[in-house]
C-alpha cells in the first residue's frame, strides 16, 4: 500500500487507510490538520508539485487490491492554502 510523503513545510500525506480518507500530519506532533473523504482508498504514494507559486496534491484512489476495499479509478487533486506550505 502506498507510503506517505513530507513536504518542505512539515505536512505528512498518506491515503493508505481503509477508511477512503486522505490526510494531513504534522511532522513534530503528529496531529491530524486535515482529512478528506475519497470515493475509494488512495493506496498509491500522493505527489506534490507546484505551478505559479502554488502548491499542489496529488493522489490516485484505485482501492480495491490486497485491502479487499472498494475499486476506485480516479485522482484526486488539491491545491494546498498557503498556509499550510
Amino acid at each position: 500500500i502506498g507510503g506517505p510523503i513530507v513536504t518542505a513545510g512539515g505536512l505528512v500525506f498518506i491515503g493508505a487507510t481503509r477508511d477512503e480518507r486522505l490526510r494531513a500530519f504534522d511532522k513534530r506532533t503528529g496531529r491530524v490538520l486535515w482529512e478528506h473523504q475519497l470515493d475509494a482508498g488512495a493506496y498509491a504514494t500522493p505527489a506534490t508539485y507546484a505551478i505559479d507559486g502554488k502548491q499542489y496534491l496529488v493522489v490516485a484512489a484505485g482501492g480495491g487490491g490486497k485491502a479487499e476495499t472498494k475499486a476506485g479509478n480516479a485522482y484526486w487533486c488539491f491545491k494546498l492554502p498557503d498556509a499550510l506550505r
